[in-house]
């Protein structure tokens, strides 16, 4: 089994990370915002739309933590769905104030016609990676987050 890198070593290594994930994230929203007129959503809605086809109906406030996003810009997103036809506000038997959002048909459509698009783009991603690549990929990812959640954490 390999040696865990050193703090120091482990930083550098992180940075070069970062350095790629930005790119990356606002490549991805430029082909998105670039084909929103195809898919019919913003990057906003169709992470909205993402969310409630993984996880059933939610909250705003549950939608935000899940994405780390204000509540104010997940409250537009909700309401930017609603206005297409893809969510609607439900009553929440746990919370009177706090609507449940919840996915309609013609939502559950439109984002699976955007994943399966996503799929089609993404499976032309060259570079021979295996599963096992993959995995390491969102290990990797996956502790930073936990890491930068430790620092905010500790900032308040």
């Amino acid at each position: 089994m390999p040696t865990p890198l050193p703090a120091d070593a482990l930083a550098s290594r992180l940075a070069e990370v970062y350095l790629v994930v930005g790119p990356l994230y606002r490549k991805v929203a430029r082909v998105v915002e670039r084909d929103e007129p195809v898919m019919g959503m913003s990057t906003g809605v169709r992470a909205v739309l993402d969310q409630l086809q993984r996880d059933g109906d939610v909250t705003v406030p549950a939608i935000a933590a899940e994405q780390d996003l204000s509540r104010q810009f997940v409250q537009r997103m909700v309401h930017e769905a609603r206005d297409a036809g893809f969510a609607d506000l439900v009553d929440n038997p746990q919370h009177r104030r706090s609507s449940l959002v919840r996915l309609t048909p013609r939502g559950s459509e439109a984002i699976a016609a955007v994943t399966a698009r996503e799929h089609r783009l993404m499976g032309r991603v060259a570079g021979d990676l295996t599963d096992a690549d993959v995995d390491t990929t969102l290990r990797v990812l996956r502790c930073m987050i936990e890491g930068l959640d430790d620092v905010e954490r500790s900032a308040t």
